[in-house]
């Protein structure tokens, strides 16, 4: 039970902090668990794969551990980041260092798992290595990487894959540096502590910083926005005129579309950025069904305006790349009220 306890709590123990630092409840537990689920995926699947390459292809052990090990690890934890970020389920460096870490605390959790049932009566410093240094690793790795990829999708507008690389690139250096036993297990233990964990930490601690100061400014950018889309000058304005020239190359009622999917989007803005300010106060406020129907008729008018009516709609795209995940976040806390 003692071994049992030194393997998986610490990793555990850091997950549970990054998300009390959370003020603003950026991950739904739901969204911790998937990515959990896909870090204990992606060690299966490593696994399978270190096995079959010593069992069957007769790869050196040292080979496998110190140089196909990191690479193969770490773009494996990598597949569910990418989803997150290119799915918008992630909108700040907070809430990707989060996801992050989660999934590789699921890779390290089936891989200290495994290394218990398959090792014959280990001593307990063997546990408190893998339990403080694998797996800090695999987490922190993952987490840096995600941040890296998110930082870059916010500022680049996405821009493909070529967002990931710098993490991905990090990671695995960070992972192959731990792997080549440079020092005795104990103290390269020890010094992935003091470095890594202190780290993350101060990225966390800056990125919510950041996040208050967008929210702010954000808010009330999207409150005059609101009211200059919703006045009767609108017309007058550079955002006006160039939605009455779209009159000339799509029907009537697309432009109306354009018109009301714009409207709803600044309106989700502001109802985004008000749940967070109120889960940074300690407040916890339910979504109602005008929400619900807000996001419907958002998906039902993207559809309706088709991909190149969108493509024309997007010197109007008002709000950020980084706003784009606050669908993700009222409709997971849609959700969670319904359960409730």
């Amino acid at each position: 039970m003692l071994n049992l306890t030194a393997a998986l709590a610490p990793v555990l123990c850091l997950l549970g902090l990054l998300m009390l630092m959370d003020s603003f409840k950026l991950v739904p537990m739901r969204f911790v668990m998937q990515a959990l689920a896909a870090g204990a995926a992606a060690a299966l699947a490593a696994l399978a794969l270190h096995l079959q390459m010593i069992d069957s292809l007769d790869v050196p052990i040292p080979i496998v551990t110190r140089l196909t090990a990191p690479v193969v690890e770490e773009l494996l934890k990598l597949a569910f980041v990418i989803y997150a970020v290119r799915c918008r389920r992630v909108g700040f460096p907070v809430d990707a260092g989060i996801v992050g870490f989660a999934v590789g605390t699921g890779f390290a959790l089936v891989e200290n798992t495994y290394y218990l049932l398959a090792l014959e009566s280990p001593g307990l410093l063997l546990w408190l290595v893998r339990g403080f240094g694998a797996a800090i690793l695999h987490g922190t790795a993952t987490a840096i990487a995600a941040i890296i990829a998110q930082e870059l999708a916010a500022r680049r507008h996405g821009q493909g894959f070529s967002v990931f690389v710098p993490g991905a690139l990090a990671a695995i250096a960070i992972h192959g540096i731990y792997n080549q036993f440079v020092f005795p297990p104990v103290v390269a233990t020890l010094l992935l502590l003091i470095v890594l964990p202190p780290l993350l930490l101060g990225i966390f601690t800056r990125s919510e910083r950041a996040t208050r100061e967008w929210m702010s400014a954000g808010l009330d950018l999207d409150v005059e926005l609101l009211k200059l889309v919703l006045s009767d000058n609108f017309g007058q304005t550079r955002l006006g005129a160039y939605l009455t020239e779209l009159r000339s190359r799509f029907p009537g009622p697309v432009v109306a579309d354009m018109f009301c999917l714009m409207r709803l989007e600044l309106e989700l803005g502001i109802r985004a950025k008000g749940t967070l300010m109120a889960r940074d106060a300690g407040l916890d406020v339910p979504m109602d069904d005008e929400v619900h129907a807000a996001l419907a008729e958002v998906r039902y008018l993207e559809k309706a305006i088709g991909p190149t009516g969108m493509m024309a709609l997007t010197p109007l795209q008002v709000s950020s790349e980084r706003d784009a995940w606050h669908k993700f976040l009222l409709s997971e806390q849609r959700r969670s009220s319904g359960a409730a």
